[in-house]
């Protein structure tokens, strides 16, 4: 086939991101955030509630299609890394050199990360009390003890995994470090290129080079993929449809090898290019999906406000559901005399699903309850801080 006989495609920069809540783009963000919580919670209530699947000599088939299908969570983390990139990082390009832009920057994602974060520290200690697990005897300052005044404050500053534990064994939590330090590490990296005097530009590259020796290998290789995701969120691509299929079946296939040819599920030096080969052609298909979805029939109408609901509270679910499964493993003991299902057991599937629902019942309400304020707590530290504030129109508030 000739140049001229290949399908349309074009790529181009673009100064501003489109974060146009009709896009498809949109519409694919939402969807990937919404699974990918899901994926991970589905994942960790497997492995908590049910044998792993190495430790049976002959596990049944729906067991076997149970494990195949949660066992993507790995993989959910590096999308929330490059979802995050295109919008947060996409957001503070766009409004790079206006006034007072870093300064609003630090109070969005304080308050994003916070809205959520310090209430579920809070329930997790109350979580732990019930379980018995906290107690005035276990009460100490020691970073080793995982619900000490230390975990929390080292937690709350995404010092997990670098010089704390996760708090209340929490061991999602890990993530969030990673993303704390991106959010610092972006605006100091802009600054190198952007500062307006030299020595601001030295200083910003200074303290990133400090940051990056001090902090672990895997923070700072995988700071890599949440930038391709900002710098994605810069590139428009024109293409014909065959071209979003077949970056689809691209990002899948790959996903698929590192997983099951590859049996990846740690972010370590050896495993960047696995994720880099299926974390490429998904922000190609993002970049290509700028033009309005069509919502003319009642069942894309459904479908989008089914997406827009589970990624409004995705966060408020990645950040809780552990917590939750032990709160509900807990209740199982004393109610039932079990905190285990059995993976021959049919019925004991039923009982999977019927907690995955309660998960999601009880993080929705956590949600109701303090993540949905998010913008109006962020408006209110905003008036306090910034005399003069007018509240931005924003494409959707569960992008940023």
């Amino acid at each position: 086939m000739s140049s001229s006989q290949l399908p349309f495609f074009r790529c181009q920069w673009q100064r501003q991101s489109q974060l146009d809540s009709h896009s498809g783009s949109s519409f694919l963000i939402s969807l990937l955030r919404g699974l990918a919580a899901l994926e991970v919670t589905a994942a960790h209530l497997r492995a908590e509630v049910f044998p792993g699947l190495r430790e049976l000599a002959d596990p049944p088939l729906y067991y076997q299609v149970l494990a195949f299908v949660t066992g993507f969570s790995h993989h959910a983390v590096i999308i929330f890394f490059l979802i995050s990139g295109w919008l947060v990082g996409g957001s503070l390009l766009n409004k790079l050199g206006q006034p007072g832009a870093i300064k609003s920057y630090a109070i969005d994602r304080a308050t994003r990360l916070w809205m959520v974060l310090l209430p579920a520290l809070f329930i997790m200690l109350a979580i732990g009390s019930v379980t018995g697990v906290v107690s005035p005897a276990r009460s100490d300052f020691s970073a080793a003890n995982e619900y000490s005044v230390a975990s929390f404050a080292g937690n709350l500053l995404g010092l997990q995994t670098i010089l704390v534990d996760p708090f209340a064994g929490n061991y999602a939590l890990w993530s969030l470090a990673n993303e704390t330090w991106y959010y610092l590490q972006f605006p100091l990296l802009l600054l190198v290129f952007t500062g307006k005097t030299w020595l601001r530009q030295v200083g910003a590259a200074t303290v990133l080079v400090l940051l990056g020796a001090a902090l672990p290998l895997p923070i700072t290789l995988y700071f890599a993929l949440w930038l391709l995701g900002a710098a994605f969120s810069r590139i428009r691509i024109d293409c014909a449809t065959v071209w979003r299929v077949a970056l689809l079946l691209l990002a899948l296939v790959f996903t698929f090898h590192s997983r099951l040819v590859l049996s990846i599920d740690d972010l370590k030096l050896e495993s960047f290019l696995p994720h880099l080969t299926y974390s490429l052609p998904l922000l190609a298909l993002l970049a290509s999906m700028h033009g309005p979805i069509d919502l003319a029939s009642g069942w894309r109408r459904g479908m989008a406000r089914m997406t827009h609901l589970l990624s409004e509270f995705s966060f408020t679910l990645y950040v809780l559901h552990v917590p939750l499964i032990d709160l509900l493993r807990h209740i199982g003991l004393r109610a039932f005399g079990r905190n285990r299902l059995a993976a021959d057991a049919p019925l004991d599937y039923a009982i999977y699903f019927g907690i995955l629902l309660a998960l999601l019942l009880l993080s929705y309400c956590a949600y109701l309850l303090f993540e949905s304020h998010t913008f109006r707590v962020r408006r209110l530290v905003k008036n306090a801080l910034q005399p003069g504030y007018k509240r931005p129109r924003i494409a959707s508030a569960s992008l940023k």
